[in-house]
């Protein structure tokens, strides 16, 4: 792997596990409080799925990201800016459903969320079908926490 190859994969890398480090510092602490005095529905998962699945999420993400940085000659800016955007859209969630503590708020969030992944979805499949695929487990998941989302809230008025 050539040099600037490598470091577009670092970045990546670097990029996206950057955005689930701070993610995770606002959603660590709610976990052991807030979190554990919320109502949830029967279908939400232990709370030791999520760092497991979260973590093959961004390294999917970063490979993505990789597949269409690395590509040359190919208008990638738009594609490049709306994946940046779902990423600050991604940690805004953790920031407002576990920091601020807002259900609704949160719900708000992964709507925009899942609205930008989708967008995504489709930008990178003209450049790499193979990125555009690396992100449809995250929109599976993301729909599966928007509907958990929205059950928390219903169960917590």
């Amino acid at each position: 792997m050539r040099s600037l190859e490598l470091t577009k994969l670092l970045v990546s890398l670097t990029v996206c596990f950057g955005a689930a480090a701070i993610g995770g510092t606002v959603t660590r602490p709610a976990i052991a409080g807030w979190y554990l005095t919320v109502r949830k529905p029967d279908f939400s998962p232990p709370n030791e799925v999520f760092g497991p699945v979260w973590s093959l999420l961004y390294l999917l993400m970063a490979v993505a990201l990789y597949l269409v940085w690395r590509k040359r000659e190919v208008k990638k800016d738009q594609a490049l800016l709306l994946f940046a955007a779902q990423l600050v859209l991604n940690v805004c969630w953790s920031a407002v459903f576990f920091g601020l503590h807002s259900i609704a708020g949160g719900l708000a969030v992964i709507a925009l969320l899942w609205a930008a992944v989708a967008e995504t979805i489709r930008r990178f499949w003209r450049i790499s079908r193979t990125a555009a695929l690396c992100l449809v487990p995250y929109l599976i998941w993301l729909s599966f926490a928007a509907v958990l989302n929205y059950a928390i809230w219903r169960l917590n008025p």
